[in-house]
């Protein structure tokens, strides 16, 4: 572990021994965020997707440097479908740790076959045209589009959930089941699968089963440490521990082979029913009431009762119909939900590729700054959107800009003097200008452009700069002499 005061390496100290510093509290963030990521990668293993992410997440809150805990985190969104967030996860994690660093394995398999996202774009498009469809109550049609949006992408939980919706308002209940049964492998907490599940089994009364399926293997898992502060070590699910370049070779080949294939990511078993039990109960049933029937056909209280009981079953279908009504209404308001969230996701994926764009940017700008190319890193910073940066990458903006600024300053200012000084006025106006523009409240950039103006015979320019002397520096010999040639310049 590296101090966060000084970035002096400290090993298993509490206190730096170069600066002094206390790290107590960062080694209790640090302890903290390998907590959350074993945690992480224990739900990811078991297609826990949601709480994954809901840990690693909290892993990074702890320790932004955690490059395993963000590079798992872009697994996991790219195994729910959001490749925008995993590639912007794998580029931040590439950027932090530019060397021997999987993630650039993650983004090369990617940017290798654009063919892929394009394949989700079209899939997301198709899917927006679903919702249009299902407002306009093309309801048909919007079923079509779905299962061809499955067939393309089959990871697209939002698609699922609206099929099945479709399947419920029409009272086909277990085609809604048999589709919530197959997006249930892709994240088993999902909240939206478990609530859909249960209002089926309220409806039908036939329990769900998901269990006894089929999943794949996890994509990797770790040796937990036995003591803070130790390296982790990647293992390939079942195998013994193994590290170095095999552990990320294996790794990119898990990757290549369950994430970017063009087979369907989630192979579930063929659906079927079980009705023997049911089949032997309705026959018992039946016996039953043909006994009663048969015993008590003579008695006409047994025809009260039959019709007392029909009463009693209209009332409850009554009630049932009512609910159903409620139930329509409020998959309505879903799919208008869903119509606002894919917009809301499409601002997301817009959002998230002009962040990845200034990040490139930023770095570009470092790494000009770095070899000595002030102006190349000036005019990269300037192009910086910065409302798009999170705090480390704003630091890093902030660095380049003043750096830079003082640097190309100084050498604009330099350079307009000495043309000044050579009875160059043209050159020296145009770089003493430039120089103003970085820095406004300097007084020999400020004094040489009014005196290149008043030698070039430029009055209203030179007059114009003397006057902001004397706004700058009121009340000194600096703002007299400024009067002094003004009024020299206008008399």
């Amino acid at each position: 572990m590296n101090c966060m005061y000084c970035g002096e390496y400290v090993g298993a100290r509490n206190i730096c021994p170069r600066c002094g510093g206390d790290l107590s509290v960062q080694r209790k963030a640090d302890q903290l965020s390998k907590m959350c990521y074993n945690e992480g990668l224990d739900k990811a293993q078991i297609r826990d997707l949601s709480g994954a992410i809901d840990m690693l997440e909290r892993s990074l809150k702890y320790d932004k440097r955690n490059i395993d805990a963000r590079n798992l985190l872009g697994l996991v969104y790219f195994e729910v479908g959001e490749t925008v967030s995993a590639l912007s996860e794998w580029i931040i994690s590439k950027n932090l740790k530019p060397e021997d660093n999987i993630a650039s394995e993650f983004i090369e398999k990617v940017q290798a076959r654009p063919e892929q996202l394009n394949d989700v774009q079209r899939s997301i498009r198709k899917y927006n045209d679903a919702l249009e469809a299902c407002r306009n109550g093309n309801e048909d049609i919007a079923e079509i589009i779905l299962k061809k949006v499955l067939g393309a992408n089959p990871n697209l939980v939002k698609a699922y959930h609206l099929l099945a919706l479709l399947y419920m308002k029409k009272g086909e209940y277990e085609k809604a089941r048999r589709v919530l049964k197959e997006v249930s492998p892709i994240d088993r907490t999902n909240s939206t699968t478990l609530r859909f599940l249960q209002e089926i089994e309220e409806q039908t009364g036939t329990p769900t089963d998901t269990d006894g399926r089929r999943f794949r293997l996890p994509l990797f898992r770790i040796k937990k440490p036995a003591a803070p502060g130790r390296r982790f070590r990647l293992r390939k699910a079942g195998k013994k521990g193994i590290s170095g370049t095999a552990a990320a070779n294996q790794v990119i080949d898990e990757f290549d082979a369950d994430t970017i294939s063009d087979d369907p990511v989630i192979q579930p078993a063929a659906f079927r029913e079980t009705t023997f039990f049911s089949t032997i109960l309705n026959i018992l049933i039946g016996l039953v009431v043909g006994v009663l029937v048969v015993s008590f056909l003579v008695i006409p209280a047994l025809k009260q009762d039959i019709a007392r009981k029909a009463n009693e079953q209209v009332a409850k279908y009554t009630v049932t119909m009512a609910s159903q009504n409620a139930l329509i209404q409020s998959l309505e308001e879903e799919i208008r939900n869903s119509n606002q969230s894919t917009i809301d996701a499409n601002e997301q994926v817009s959002e998230s590729n002009r962040r990845s764009e200034a990040y490139e940017k930023v770095f570009q700008a470092y790494n000009a700054y770095t070899d000595g190319d002030y102006d190349t890193a000036l005019a990269l910073a300037s192009e910086v959107d910065v409302s798009l940066l999170n705090v480390d990458a704003r630091l890093v903006y902030d660095n380049i800009i003043s750096i830079t600024n003082d640097s190309v300053f100084e050498d604009l200012s330099a350079r307009g003097i000495t043309a000044f000084e050579n009875g160059k006025y043209d050159d020296a106006i145009k770089l003493l200008v430039q120089a103003r523009a970085l820095n406004p409240g300097d007084y020999n950039t400020l004094s040489y452009l009014a005196h290149s103006y008043r030698m070039n015979n430029q009055i209203n320019e030179a007059v114009e700069v003397f006057e902001d002397i004397i706004e700058r520096f009121p009340d000194t010999t600096r703002a007299t002499t400024a009067q002094d040639y003004i009024n020299m310049l206008t008399h």
